[in-house]
C-alpha cells in the first residue's frame, strides 16, 4: 500500500503537463473531509492517505505520495438535494434565503448561481420545499464552500 501524506491544494506549483499524467482517486465528500483514510485509485493502486489534522481535501487536489507519484483528487459523484427557485411561486432570491436558513443550520452548502445543493436530509428538504423552492434528490460531485475561514475553497 502506497502511503500519501502530502497535500498540493488545486495541484499549486505543478505544471499542467505533470497533473495530466498522474493517476486518480474518486472521493465523496465525506472521505475527503477526514485526515486518515484509504482508498483504491483510478489505476487500482491502493493507497493509505495521512494527511494533517483537520485538512479537508478538495477536487482537483493532488496528493503526493511517499514515492513522490502524483494522484489527482477528484470529486466523486454522491447522493445529494439539488434546490432550484420555483418559476411559478418564487424568484431567485429564494436560493438567498434558503442559503441564510442552511447556513444558520451549519449545513454544509455548495452554492452555483443557480442552484444549491446540500447532503441528503428529509427535514431540510421539507423546510425548503415549504418556501416554495424545488428540491431533487441527485447523484452528483459535492463541492461544499469552505467557510470564512477555510484553509482553500473550490473555484466557482
Amino acid at each position: 500500500m502506497l502511503i500519501c501524506s502530502k497535500l498540493l491544494p488545486q495541484g499549486q506549483g505543478l505544471s499542467q503537463s505533470l497533473i495530466s499524467r498522474a493517476d486518480s482517486v474518486a472521493l465523496t465528500w465525506d472521505t475527503r473531509q477526514k485526515s486518515r483514510f484509504d482508498a483504491q485509485t483510478q489505476a487500482g493502486l491502493a493507497i493509505a492517505v495521512f494527511l494533517p489534522r483537520g485538512t479537508t481535501a478538495r477536487g482537483g487536489d493532488i496528493l503526493v505520495a511517499e514515492d513522490g507519484r502524483l494522484i489527482c483528487i477528484q470529486s466523486a459523484s454522491q447522493a445529494v438535494l439539488r434546490i432550484t427557485p420555483c418559476t411559478t411561486h418564487g424568484t431567485p432570491f429564494d436560493l438567498v434565503r434558503a442559503a441564510y436558513h442552511l447556513g444558520n443550520r451549519h449545513v454544509p452548502i455548495e452554492l452555483r448561481p443557480d442552484h444549491l445543493k446540500i447532503e441528503p436530509d428529509h427535514v431540510l428538504a421539507e423546510m425548503l420545499r415549504a418556501m416554495h423552492l424545488i428540491v431533487h434528490e441527485i447523484s452528483a460531485p459535492f463541492e461544499p464552500e469552505s467557510g470564512a475561514y477555510g484553509d482553500h475553497g473550490h473555484a466557482h
